[in-house]
């Protein structure tokens, strides 16, 4: 099983999205164990991203990609990286510079998203990158 770890500035406040990620987490639990991990600010979210392997920024000058691309770039990372992998969203002014200089930087779109809302796109995308990979009917 996979295991994808989300780091992410402040705590999901509304509870529809919360129910909205509750139901994607359902949905990837057969595939990957998501687990979310919560910093308090930037010092305390470089502090947990420095602990991890390899990770993934969500940042709007990252590489863009369709959902095939990004179902692709999911599998490499996969290979590369065993069965671990750490996607970094930063609170509302983005993430630190520091974060940012030797990780991988992913931009979900050219549109501008709440940290809250980030998280929801990149739960359903991560659900559909393993769908195409399975060759599901979910992506059409």
């Amino acid at each position: 099983m996979f295991k994808v770890k989300i780091l992410s500035i402040g705590k999901t406040k509304e509870t529809w999205l919360e129910d909205a990620l509750s139901e994607y987490i359902k949905r990837l639990t057969p595939i990957a164990a998501i687990e979310f991990v919560w910093a308090k600010n930037e010092a305390q979210l470089l502090q947990l991203a420095e602990k991890e392997a390899s990770i993934v920024c969500l940042d709007a000058s990252g590489k863009q990609m369709d959902s095939e691309q990004f179902a692709v770039f999911i599998q490499e990372k996969l290979e590369l990286g065993g069965t671990r992998l750490t996607f970094v969203i930063g609170g509302p002014e983005g993430l630190p510079r520091a974060l940012k200089q030797d990780a991988a930087l992913l931009s979900l779109s050219l549109m501008t998203f709440t940290h809250q809302i980030a998280r929801l796109i990149l739960l359903e995308q991560l659900y559909r990158a393993f769908e195409i990979a399975k060759g599901s009917k979910y992506h059409k």
